[in-house]
């Protein structure tokens, strides 16, 4: 019986450390009419709680520029402080030689961790061979429509029976988010309330998240720390 129960533990530590790796092209439809591949991937990995899937390990997104043919890469890996990758793409777009993303955080923590930007976006422009974050008011207005697969992208793909998944059926995906922000790119900042509903705000205190000028948490965590190991 024992070594039964083992058994049962070592499958029970398996499945909430298991891993997967998941590729896919999508097919975006630029602000001009015109569209380019864009191959994605998702690495899933680390602890889990049963039934829930691993959280994102890592995800790169690369396509082709229309005009000069150069091959680009976007890149989102793990990070320790809020325990996956940080990014749901969510469009992407090119206007006069540069590239722009605009992703939404994936979780709360994330959020908090990118400034809580109001409109929920965090916004790069790949040019002069790298991406930088950008604010806002330096995205083109012309570019407002999302574009790629956000919400759990990798497990909604594979069940597509298109390689790429079209632009058509990406708006459709799109079109069935319930949340405004997630249609189109908002310019107007939502409500404090609405911000707050979506996400309670945290702050990194010594390697945890707790709520701004929380004093007994702070004591609690340095008290912790300062017991020895």
């Amino acid at each position: 019986m024992r070594r039964i129960a083992i058994i049962g533990l070592l499958l029970i530590l398996g499945a909430s450390m298991s891993a997967c790796s998941t590729s896919w092209r999508e097919e975006a439809l630029l602000h001009d009419g015109s569209k380019v591949i864009v191959s994605r991937s998702v690495e899933r990995g680390g602890r889990h709680e049963l039934g829930q899937k691993p959280p994102f390990e890592s995800q790169k997104l690369k396509f082709t520029m229309p005009v000069s043919g150069e091959r680009v890469t976007w890149e989102d890996n793990y990070s320790k402080d809020i325990g996956t990758a940080s990014f749901l793409p969510m469009l992407l777009d090119v206007d006069q030689g540069a590239a722009y993303l605009v992703a939404n955080t994936m979780g709360c923590l994330s959020y908090n961790k990118w400034g809580r930007p109001n409109p929920p976006y965090v916004i790069f422009k790949y040019q002069g061979k790298e991406w930088k974050r950008i604010p806002l008011q330096e995205l083109p207005a012309e570019i407002k429509t999302p574009n790629l697969i956000q919400s759990d992208p990798d497990a909604i793909a594979i069940r597509i029976p298109q390689d790429p998944v079209s632009a058509r059926t990406i708006q459709e995906i799109i079109a069935g988010y319930r949340q405004p922000e997630f249609k189109t790119i908002l310019r107007e900042p939502l409500s404090q309330e609405r911000i707050n509903d979506m996400c309670e705000e945290r702050v990194l205190y010594k390697g945890s998240w707790i709520l701004p000028n929380d004093r007994a948490a702070q004591g609690f965590i340095d008290q912790q720390q300062s017991k020895p190991r």
